[in-house]
């Protein structure tokens, strides 16, 4: 069993078009954020087998710079027993399967029960430390897949190289059947949680495509460009075709209990690689059974 207080240890080797560089620039290229350089200098700083280097020397070709990640800030959030689907797990990257019901993070609403709790009784289990680091949210009635970074280091690299799509189910049909949704949202008067296509709201865009019909429904293949609270929600709504079960936005709870949203596919760069990873998660049964119950009739 992995000691939670023992730090991990990077290692980055220097090649070739590195050699001359100043230790700070070579770790910038590397993707270590500022905030962690400054971080790593106060708990141990970066070494060259047994040599010290300070940012400002120089590496050579066939050199492996290596430092420890800072110990884990302490969290509130407390863990749980709760089952977790791992659709995806290297050194540095988790991708959870999220049912629909269950909200990421903790909230005055959802105190327990959350992603969030999941996660953190999963490093207990396995006796390892950390926090939770989710890089893409999901509404507590979407289901799919949430990218979690395993530090801090590959944190800031997922959270630049992400990119996800979902597959949803619109009332009617969009027209064009493939396109690019490019509205601006901005939050509802009134209201904190709901959202509307507003002309002094945020830029925001969607590109999407069909991908079958089923009766008065329209499967489709979703990606946000842009990353706005709601966004997929409010710019089908905004085009006449709002998410089955969606009752926030107009859709209809008669044939699925909530909005019928999927984060079916979620690439990155792996941290520390050079290809770009894809994970898929298939469609969950209740958007599944309501497609089919419409050849049923």
């Amino acid at each position: 069993m992995a000691d939670p207080n023992s730090p991990a240890e990077l290692c980055f080797a220097v090649a070739p078009e590195a050699d001359g560089w100043a230790l700070r620039d070579f770790l910038r290229a590397a993707g270590v954020s500022a905030t962690l350089v400054k971080a790593v200098k106060k708990q141990g700083g970066f070494w060259v087998g047994d040599t010290p280097l300070r940012t400002c020397d120089v590496v050579r070709a066939g050199q492996s710079v290596r430092f420890c990640l800072p110990p884990e800030p302490p969290t509130s959030v407390q863990p749980q027993a709760i089952p977790l689907a791992i659709a995806y797990e290297s050194r540095h990257v988790l991708v959870l399967e999220k049912p629909a019901g269950m909200a990421v993070h903790p909230t005055l609403n959802y105190h327990s029960g959350t992603l969030a709790n999941a996660y953190m009784g999963l490093l207990q289990a396995r006796g390892e430390a950390g926090v939770f680091r989710p890089v893409n949210r999901i509404d507590k009635d979407t289901s799919g897949l949430v990218l979690c970074a395993k530090n801090a280091w590959a944190a800031a690299l997922l959270a630049g190289s992400a990119r996800k799509v979902y597959r949803a189910i619109l009332e009617g049909a969009p027209s064009p059947e493939q396109g690019r949704i490019e509205a601006p949202i901005a939050r509802a008067p009134g209201s904190i949680i709901l959202r509307r296509v507003w002309p002094g709201g945020k830029p925001s865009c969607t590109e999407y495509a069909a991908e079958r019909r089923a009766g008065e429904y329209t499967l489709v293949r979703a990606a946000p460009i842009t990353g706005r609270t709601h966004q997929l929600r409010v710019h089908f709504a905004h085009i006449g075709c709002p998410l089955a079960g969606d009752e926030l936005y107009g859709g209809s709870r008669a044939g699925i209990a909530r909005q019928a949203l999927h984060c079916a596919e979620i690439s990155f760069a792996e941290p520390g690689g050079t290809e770009r990873k894809t994970v898929t998660s298939p469609l969950p049964p209740d958007m599944a059974a309501l497609l089919e119950s419409v050849k049923e009739r």
